[in-house]
Formats: C-alpha cells, structure tokens, sequence
C-alpha cells in the first residue's frame, strides 16, 4: 500500500492551471443517488436527476431543510457517493477520469464531522493538506501555505495543540485551515459555521469571499439563510432531492418559496438602515 502511494506521489504529472473567472470547474448533469436504509430493501431517492455547476470566481450556498439533499449533493460533487444515475465533472472531465491525487489537486472538501484517529497535533493536521502537492514545485511552499492557513482560521495560536484535545469549534476552525493550506481552485464545504460562535462564522465567509474574489469556486452548504444572502453570488434552494430553485439570493430567497420548502411562514425584508437582505422566521 505504501508503494501504492509512493508511486502514484512519485509520477510525473502536469500540475492544474488556475481556471480563468467564470469558468465551470464542477458540473453535475441529471445526478441521481439511491441509498437504502434499515431492514427495507427499497432504496430511497435522496438526489433526483440534479443539475448543477459552480464557476470560479463565485460562492454558491446550498440551503434547504434537513433530508433536502444538500451534504448528499456536496459528497456527490466530491467523487465520495456513487451515482445511480447522471455525471459529475471535475475541470472539463467525468471523475472517473482523474485518480484520487489528480482530484485533491483540483478540489479541497471540508466535511460535517472533523475526527482523527491520532493525537497529530493542530499543525500537522493543517499540514495534510499538503500532501497533494508532494514532489512538485508547490510543495517547496509548504510551510508558508501551512502558517497563512492557520492564521486566516484563527488557530495559530493553537499549532502544537493535540487535535483531540480542541473544542468542537477549534476542531472545526482547524479543519478549515487544512482545507485552506490545500490551495485548490475548488472548495466544498459542508456546514463549515455549525460549530462556530457568531464572529467565526462570519470570519469563515469572509475567508469563502476571499478564495473567491481570487478565483476560487466555493460551493458550501448552509442553514442559516441569512448568512447565505449576504455572502452567496448563487443559492440553490434544494427540496426533496431536487432543485427548487438557483439564482441570486434576492431572486431566490423568497418569502412564498422560504415559506413552502421548509413548511413554515418565512418573512424575507431589507434591514431598514443597510438594506440588507434578512430572513426570518416567522414567530407566533
């Protein structure tokens, strides 16, 4: 195994260019996913014939209820979920095209949970995104990629600190550095605000708008929808597997449409002094 994995590090292989903005990094054409459950033998369509695409140079949110589909949809994107139907594109190719190496070149994903089986410290955790970039000329910047990833994530502080030992919000904040230090042009993130305090979260954004603004495409997975309005270009509003709707948060973010998919009267206004976009829950 540990050949294995010499080998494919040691192949000579051309590095991926940055895509130019507004190209299509990841497509998903008609993608349908079948997954069975319990002691029934009937499998339950949790994606249903889903198109959808993410450019560089844009963040997309994918927002919608529990069981809508949305971590179902990023693990899909990822190459993690085998397909019963459809394709997902990574850079122009069906990922059956690319080796595993090949696609941790070309996109990062941030998962819900943030285990290790090990007590590696924080730093070495970040460190591991590193390591697609082994023997190439990218990897003589290790260092400087590991410490900009933990000090845009607010964990530098915490590098020689067992993982295991960090709270759930510093595990998450140090997940989010090794998904940084990893410096692809394509970024999935899975509820990447769920453990954090109200500044973190909003320090996570703005880090997503960052990649973005430098060319990154960021396709993240959110619940809170004001969030969403004010960071994502694009939100796709996902229901039962399927698509509702994907557009502008503005066009999107509706209180008819809010209010049907999550089965609860949704209000959606401008604040009265910025203007902003806010969704709130209607409360009796």
């Amino acid at each position: 195994m540990r050949q294995g994995l010499g080998a494919m590090l040691g192949r000579t292989q051309e590095e991926p260019r940055r895509p130019e903005r507004g190209t299509v990094t990841l497509r998903a054409r008609g993608v349908s996913v079948d997954r069975r459950g319990g002691a029934s033998t009937r499998a339950r369509r949790v994606l249903d014939t889903v198109d959808f695409a993410v450019a560089a140079g844009e963040i997309v949110a994918l927002v919608g209820p529990n069981g809508a589909g949305k971590s179902t949809l990023l693990a899909a994107l990822a190459g993690e979920l085998a397909l019963s139907e459809g394709s997902v594109e990574l850079d122009g190719h069906a990922l059956e095209h690319w080796t595993p190496l090949d696609m941790a070149r070309r996109r990062a994903v941030l998962p819900q949970s943030h285990s290790v089986g090990f007590p590696f410290t924080a730093r070495e955790v970040v460190a591991m995104g590193r390591a697609p970039w082994v023997r190439t000329a990218r990897g003589e910047r290790d260092d400087e990629f590991v410490a900009a990833a933990m000090a845009s994530a607010d964990v530098a502080h915490l590098a020689m600190r067992s993982f295991p030992t960090l709270s759930g919000g510093e595990r998450a904040r140090v997940a989010l550095a090794r998904v940084l230090a990893q410096d692809t042009a394509t970024l999935l993130l899975d509820e990447p605000t769920a453990a954090l305090d109200l500044g973190h979260q909003e320090a996570v954004l703005r880090l997503a708008t960052e990649r973005a603004a430098k060319g990154a495409a960021v396709v993240v997975v959110l619940h809170d929808l004001g969030i969403a309005a004010a960071y994502a270009d694009r939100v796709a509003v996902l229901e039962s597997g399927r698509v509702a709707a994907d557009g502008p948060p503005r066009e999107v973010l509706t209180t008819e449409l809010l209010s049907r998919v999550y089965q609860h009267p949704v209000e959606v206004l401008d604040h009265p002094v910025t203007g902003a976009q806010l969704v709130l829950p209607v409360r009796r």
